[in-house]
């Protein structure tokens, strides 16, 4: 399946399934990430955020965001949008949200510098999307993706979820993981996985990363 972009608000929203990209190796990548999961980390869960009237960011989330784009990291979301492929909401619902999330961040200085969506699930409503797939969390095509567009040295990067799914992803990828108690807060209880670090929110996430991530 082809991937797409949406450049309407200058980030790149991508769809999997793209063609596995080959990683770079012996981390020669220029730029430090932190990947970061968006529903319970950067806005609230709400199980399936289908409208824009019902995103709300979670505090101080801008704030740390603006920190990593202060420090050069790289932040990216890497999202799973089961509900596109369960008939909740479509693809142009999912850019309208991101849009607002582009331009809430931006009114307190802050930036994302992608977003990468799945839109699949094994099981749904809409043919096109129902699929087994490598994009699809804990799989870790979005982060290939990133990595190679986005020039990134995944060996000096994090990945902050809230979900066992998000940590376990993480390491899938190679990456040091941080679970965030905003959210789920772990309670999924999906995957028996252990995160490297442990913290309050993403703001807390963040004085982490400046602490024990690799320059």
């Amino acid at each position: 399946m082809q991937a797409k972009s949406n450049d309407t608000t200058h980030k790149k929203e991508e769809r999997a399934c793209p063609p596995k990209p080959r990683l770079p190796t012996g981390g020669f990548a220029r730029r430090r990430a932190v990947f970061l999961d968006r529903d319970g980390v950067i806005n609230h869960e709400v199980n399936y955020l289908a409208r824009v009237e019902d995103l709300r960011l979670i505090r101080g989330a801008a704030a740390a965001i603006r920190r990593l784009n202060t420090l050069g990291i790289l932040a990216v979301v890497i999202t799973n949008q089961g509900g596109i492929a369960k008939g909740l909401f479509t693809e142009k619902d999912l850019h309208r949200i991101h849009k607002e999330i582009h331009r809430r961040l931006g009114r307190q200085g802050a930036r994302l510098d992608g977003v990468f969506y799945c839109p699949h699930r094994p099981e749904g409503v809409v043919k096109e999307y129902v699929t087994v797939c490598l994009c699809r969390k804990p799989g870790t095509l979005m982060v290939e993706k990133a990595v190679k567009e986005l020039d990134i040295d995944f060996k000096k990067s994090f990945f902050v979820g809230d979900a066992t799914l998000d940590i376990l992803t993480g390491k899938n990828a190679g990456v040091t993981t941080i679970l965030v108690e905003t959210g789920y807060g772990g309670s999924d209880k999906k995957h028996e996985v252990t995160p490297d670090f442990t913290a309050k929110d993403l703001s807390h996430a963040v004085k982490i990363i400046e602490k024990h991530g690799k320059k």
